[in-house]
C-alpha cells in the first residue's frame, strides 16, 4: 500500500466534500425543494425603522456644549429632549429591533 503525502490527503478530502456538496445540490433540485431565508423583505424594512429611530435618539441626544467652558447651561444638559425624548425613542428603537428579528409572515399560499 502507497503512502500518500499531506497534500494529496488534502486533496482527496477537498475533492470528496466537493462531490458530497454536488449531490445534495443535485438531490435538492430533483426534489424541488427551495431554500427559503430566513428574514423576508418585510423584516429588513422593520429592521431599518428600528435603526433609524435609534440614530434618531442619539442625534437628540447630542450636543450641549457650552461656549465658554468655564459655564454650565444647565437647562441646554438636562433639557426634556435629552433626559426623557431620545432615551425613550432608542429604547423604542431596540424593541422594534427585537420585534423585526422575531416576526415570522404569514405563508402566502
Amino acid at each position: 500500500m502507497a503512502k500518500t503525502t499531506q497534500p494529496q490527503q488534502v486533496t482527496n478530502v477537498v475533492k470528496a466534500t466537493a462531490n458530497e456538496t454536488v449531490t445534495e445540490m443535485l438531490k435538492t433540485k430533483e426534489t424541488g425543494s427551495k431554500e427559503t431565508f430566513m428574514f423576508t423583505k418585510q423584516n429588513y424594512q422593520i429592521m431599518l425603522g428600528g435603526l433609524a429611530l435609534i440614530a434618531l435618539g442619539f442625534i437628540l441626544m447630542a450636543g450641549g456644549k457650552s461656549a465658554d467652558p468655564n459655564v454650565f447651561n444647565k437647562e441646554e444638559i438636562y433639557s426634556f429632549r435629552r433626559i426623557t425624548l431620545a432615551p425613550i425613542l432608542i429604547v423604542l428603537g431596540f424593541i422594534i429591533e427585537i420585534f423585526a428579528i422575531m416576526w415570522l409572515p404569514k405563508n402566502e399560499q
